[in-house]
């Protein structure tokens, strides 16, 4: 499968608005997590409009240009495991309709997305806490940190189905 002209200028023009979110979230210290998590919708957009294979790429070389271009690498640490999250979520949902039924399919579906941010998320706040927490962390903090994961991808998913159908469904045909 090749992309055409214009499919692949505008994953070009994507992965620029990508990475200018990423520099961005170091810049605008207030709006970070938001930036940050519209730069990897950019990431779910490439996937579901050219595929996992190119998405895939995308995912990576978006990264690369971030490590080199954007001045905060923890900002990009958050935004390439936000991106893994949702690389592996929507390959999760193309397997998941070859082999399941309907029926069967959304409880599996929200039980393999929590089994993957939870692979993502727990090495992090287990050996990586400074990326998590300047100071140190207690079992109480812990606790709240681990909660406060559960909660924040019940809000990003959503925030990313609500995105991916609403607004990116009705500007999508404007693009190409």
């Amino acid at each position: 499968m090749f992309l055409n002209a214009k499919k692949l200028v505008f994953l070009g023009l994507l992965l620029a608005c990508t990475v200018l979110l990423v520099i961005l979230s170091g810049i605008i210290e207030t709006n970070t997590l938001f930036l940050l998590a519209g730069a990897s919708y950019c990431v779910g957009i490439t996937i579901r409009e050219s595929g996992l294979r190119f998405g895939f790429g995308f995912y990576i070389a978006s990264i690369f240009l971030s490590f080199i271009l954007a001045p905060n690498k923890l900002y990009c640490i958050t935004f390439s495991a936000m991106g893994l999250y949702l690389v592996l979520m929507e390959l999760s949902w193309e397997l998941l309709a070859k082999h399941t039924s309907k029926k069967d399919k959304n409880i599996l579906f929200w039980m393999i997305k929590l089994a993957i941010f939870n692979i993502i998320y727990l090495p992090i706040i287990i050996y990586l806490p400074k990326l998590v927490y300047q100071g140190t962390i207690d079992s109480k903090l812990f606790a709240v940190a681990l909660a406060g994961g559960q909660l924040g991808i019940f809000i990003y998913d959503m925030a990313y189905n609500y995105f991916q159908k609403f607004i990116w469904g009705k500007v999508r045909g404007r693009f190409y």
